[in-house]
């Protein structure tokens, strides 16, 4: 009797398809990964969470990996007071690359998320910073000194590429120009993975890259507002010591912390978050008040002991909460 079962497939053809399926699972995986936000900062934002970090002057690879493992959701490089030096930012977020902890998570996204501040104020032409910044991997700005709807308006469109027609998010037009390369080797995407990522959220909601405007003078106050509406303003982010200058009062006077709150209460109406930089006995006041990005002060080479002291008080303030 001739046997019914199939003769065993050619060893050939089975080499194949496993290789297949691996292939399959493997893109499958990465093309999960891309859909998934690639910066932390949003990724919690998004969901509502409150994020902590700290600002630095120091761009040392030292300092870029003892921030990269700190206890932090975001860095700013503080650019507005320190050295413009943008072959030395490229230094420090290649030195903020984790192989370790990308291993561990089985994922491309960064656990602490690289921002920065530059000199240019509002009324000064950023656009020349930000792509500079941006080609170089950053993912998120804070501009300083935002006295206007349009001034925030520009910083905006300096951050965007041009969008391809039938996008939904074609406003505000972009006016970032083409050079991804650096950027997405960084983000660890393809370049054409990368112009999708490389949008503002929340105006697009898969974008990865932020626009925080810092409210700081009397101008800026008076226009909270309009600021807020902008689409594609992430957050505010306040000076309270240039904020009390430009109202012609000290940094303790009753004026500023009534600004500070008109500030929050017009972040919570336009459902933005609101940041600022708190010490470890003034992180309960200010979670109590609604803010959703907390800074704990400077970092230089790794946390000092009064930001390690800060982020522990946030962090317990947001458990109580």
């Amino acid at each position: 009797m001739r046997s019914t079962l199939s003769p065993p497939p050619p060893r050939r053809v089975v080499a194949v398809a496993t290789w297949t399926a691996v292939v399959c699972v493997t893109v499958g995986l990465f093309a999960q990964q891309t859909e998934d936000h690639v910066s932390s900062l949003v990724d919690k934002l998004s969901r509502g969470e409150r994020v902590f970090g700290v600002s630095t002057y120091d761009l040392s690879l030292e300092n870029a990996r003892a921030l990269a493992r700190a206890d932090i959701d975001y860095v700013y490089v503080d650019m507005e007071h320190g050295a413009m030096d943008f072959a030395a930012l490229q230094i420090f977020l290649l030195g903020m690359t984790d192989k370790a902890a990308v291993h561990q998570s089985g994922s491309l996204r960064q656990r602490v998320t690289p921002l920065a501040r530059f000199a240019p104020y509002g009324r000064e032409q950023t656009q020349w910073a930000v792509k500079q910044a941006l080609d170089l991997g950053l993912m998120g700005i804070i501009f300083p000194a935002i006295d206007t709807a349009d001034q925030a308006l520009n910083a905006v469109r300096a951050m965007r590429y041009p969008q391809r027609r039938g996008s939904p998010y074609i406003e505000p037009r972009g006016l970032r120009g083409s050079g991804p390369a650096a950027a997405a080797w960084f983000w660890g995407l393809s370049t054409s993975a990368y112009v999708r990522h490389a949008d503002l959220w929340p105006l697009n909601p898969a974008g990865d890259l932020v626009a925080i405007m810092m409210i700081e003078s009397a101008a800026g106050l008076r226009n909270v507002h309009e600021i807020a509406a902008v689409p594609g303003v992430a957050g505010f982010y306040i000076g309270p010591s240039d904020l009390s200058n430009s109202l012609g009062v000290a940094r303790n006077a009753p004026e500023v912390e009534e600004a500070i709150e008109t500030i929050v209460n017009a972040c919570q109406t336009h459902d933005i978050a609101c940041g600022i930089t708190a010490s470890a006995t003034d992180m309960q006041r200010r979670t109590t008040q609604g803010f959703r990005m907390l800074g704990a002060g400077r970092a230089g080479g790794g946390l000092p002991a009064s930001a390690e002291a800060a982020l522990r008080a946030g962090r317990a303030a947001q458990e109580v909460r």
